[in-house]
């Protein structure tokens, strides 16, 4: 076997969105000393394909203890484990899982002495402010009213990172944007914008954010493993889109009709407040947050030249798009799927 690929690696999150892509790239370019950690609770659907030849440790990024033995003579570890939700009331939930999570990631790995740490963050941790134009990787952190609890938990986490990178832990940040692709339809990730548009989802909100396919986000990470880590964060992004012309696309590649209520101050207000006290009588996690209400209608534009320069070549959103529909008429949106491995000649 190829020294390089009887490699030991550590994933987290090898159950979640990131992660089960993840693994199947490390697979498919021949790792076979793949180790990743999951919850007793953690659901397999993702990955009940390729569940046998990952060897799981049962675990949480906040047990400390299961990451150190997890991480006993592993050479990288990919952190891809983390909480998302917009939902104010998870604001210790978040912190505890992503910000003090990854500082114990941190610490098994300087423990573990780990040669390569790549951490999954999010263009949140890059903060937002009213003045924000094209963002970049050099962007500082602002305190404020437009930083989701989600956002805050990310930043936190990030700052675990660089503090384990000043201890002597090679390190490198990956700054995915909101990440589209298939996967678990009804879950609290990214895959769910399909299934609520699927299922006839009516608003649609004028802002702008950037997007990357769930598969960019694993092929760019699999370039650490050839190269030498240098301290730096990347961030993913496809491209910056209209709000409204992506859940057209996605509405028209479904053949559903497109968004067709234009979400205005009051009727922001209204949704959020209504799906809140949903959530209050049902114990369903709420869809519609007063943070996600204000992020929709900004616009928020994020630059990739950083991880371009590096030669990757992104998916275009449109395949992204066509494949991800695809998927989900197939299944209704009852079934979990996985897009097919992108692989560039």
């Amino acid at each position: 076997m190829d020294s390089k690929k009887s490699t030991q690696i550590f994933v987290t999150g090898g159950t979640g969105f990131v992660g089960s892509y993840l693994l199947r790239y490390l697979l498919h370019a021949g790792y076979a000393n793949l180790k990743a950690l999951k919850r007793k609770e953690s659901k397999m659907h993702l990955v009940a394909d390729i569940a046998n030849t990952v060897e799981w440790v049962e675990g949480d990024v906040t047990d400390y203890e299961s990451l150190e033995q997890g991480m006993n003579g592993v050479e990288v570890v990919f952190h891809c484990a983390a909480i998302v939700s917009f939902d104010s009331r998870d604001k210790k939930w978040l912190k505890r899982v992503n910000a003090d999570g990854t500082g114990n990631v941190v610490n098994a790995a300087l423990h573990n002495k780990v040669k390569k740490l790549i951490h999954v963050s999010s263009v949140a941790a890059l903060g937002r402010s009213a003045n924000s134009n094209l963002i970049d990787e050099t962007a500082k952190w602002e305190p404020g009213s437009l930083n989701s609890v989600y956002a805050i938990s990310k930043f936190q986490a990030e700052m675990e990172v660089w503090r384990g990178m000043e201890e002597g832990l090679p390190a490198v940040v990956v700054n995915p944007s909101i990440i589209l692709g298939s996967g678990e339809w009804k879950g609290s990730g990214s895959s769910k914008i399909f299934h609520l548009i699927g299922k006839g989802l009516p608003f649609y909100a004028t802002g702008q954010n950037a997007f990357v396919d769930v598969r960019d986000v694993a092929r760019f990470m699999m370039q650490f493993l050839d190269q030498e880590l240098d301290g730096e964060r990347y961030i993913l992004a496809s491209d910056n889109v209209n709000l409204k012309l992506l859940t057209s696309s996605i509405a028209l590649a479904m053949g559903k009709r497109p968004p067709w209520i234009h979400i205005s101050p009051w009727i922001g207000w209204l949704a959020w407040r209504g799906d809140r006290i949903r959530s209050f009588f049902t114990g369903v996690r709420p869809v519609i947050t007063r943070e996600t209400i204000e992020n929709a209608s900004h616009l928020w534009e994020y630059a990739n030249d950083k991880s371009r320069a590096k030669g990757f070549t992104y998916i275009p959103l449109e395949q992204t798009i066509e494949e991800t529909a695809r998927q989900w008429l197939e299944s209704k949106g009852e079934k979990p799927a996985i897009l097919p491995l992108y692989l560039p000649g």
